[in-house]
């Protein structure tokens, strides 16, 4: 496992995206059922494989996500071994934001319980609007970092076109959508204005929910799972995608898995990507990417090339 710095962190190039495990939630909100035991046995396996970079929020399942990574943390007594970050302020999916000093502290305080531990090493806020981060919430993460409570501090981006006021507004970490069908953040500017200002990035949606991992062959998803309830013509359209991608491997014994994660850390302003994980056999193929070498020019150039000639994205995401 390669690894990159994140603030003044040491995180593993591939990290751990825990959304998934959280299980079930309200509507179609989660990406279906899951088996506890399993998810504790995925975080132990993605341990053992060097990914130190566990991405959570108290949004996934309702707090579970992060319920499992404490027990684990405890049970094995490896915290000191971790990179945990959450996310905080946004309380209910596709709902109530409160950005409030209150009401982040009391955020916090949800995730520290959940996680048991007595700080997280990278605390951000969640999809807020850019237009509701103000004085009084940078000054509240400041202040929640002065007391040792987080290492550091970053923004979970709704869009990277609000990358550029995000850097603006003092935030030295991003978290934003970015993939083989989803370069908005390249589009806009955004890596090269990161670069210029020693700004650090987390892509997230590596897989775009997991159709570019080459695996997915059905449309019929659980009730309770998100993509159940994108349109089908979005859903086809990447099924699309991961076959015209997966055309680059052609003659490579490579997954397509692995041009999609290679892809989202083509740039050093990637301290980490963070695909989602739900089994152990997915923490390992989604570590070992890490062994593998950088894409060649040509090959950047040939994704671009697919990306550039084709509309992936029917639905705004």
């Amino acid at each position: 496992m390669k690894y990159r710095k994140l603030g003044e962190i040491m995180v593993s190039e591939i990290g751990f995206g825990t959304w998934g495990i959280g299980g079930l939630t309200e509507g179609a909100s989660s990406y279906g059922p899951t088996d506890d035991s399993v998810s504790k046995l995925a975080i132990r396996t993605a341990l053992g494989r060097g990914i130190n970079f566990f991405e959570t929020s108290e949004l996934y399942g309702n707090g579970h996500s992060e319920e499992l990574l404490g027990e684990v943390m405890r049970q094995d007594n490896c915290r000191d071994s971790a990179v945990i970050a959450t996310k905080g302020g946004l309380t209910k999916y596709h709902g109530d934001r409160d950005l409030s000093i209150k009401g982040l502290r009391n955020s916090l305080t949800g995730s520290l319980r959940r996680l048991k531990t007595n700080y997280v090493d990278l605390y951000q806020l969640h999809d807020p609007p850019i237009e509701m981060i103000d004085k009084e919430v940078i000054d509240t993460l400041q202040e929640l970092r002065k007391e040792g409570l987080i290492k550091e501090f970053g923004l979970s981006l709704k869009s990277p076109k609000d990358g550029a006021r995000a850097i603006a507004l003092g935030f030295k970490i991003l978290q934003i959508n970015f993939n083989l069908v989803d370069q908005r953040a390249w589009d806009c500017g955004l890596l090269d204005e990161a670069k210029r200002r020693e700004v650090k990035l987390i892509a997230r949606t590596p897989f775009c929910f997991g159709f570019l991992t080459g695996k997915i062959t059905s449309l019929n998803f659980h009730a309770r799972d998100h993509r159940s309830s994108w349109p089908k013509a979005q859903l086809e359209k990447w099924l699309e995608a991961a076959e015209m991608f997966d055309r680059i491997n052609e003659n490579k014994d490579r997954g397509l898995n692995v041009l999609a994660l290679k892809f989202c850390l083509i740039s050093e302003v990637f301290s980490s990507v963070i695909p989602g994980i739900q089994t152990p056999d997915e923490a390992l193929e989604n570590a070992a990417a890490s062994q593998w070498p950088d894409l060649t020019p040509e090959e950047i150039k040939a994704i671009r090339n697919i990306y550039q000639k084709n509309n992936f994205h029917i639905t705004a995401t």
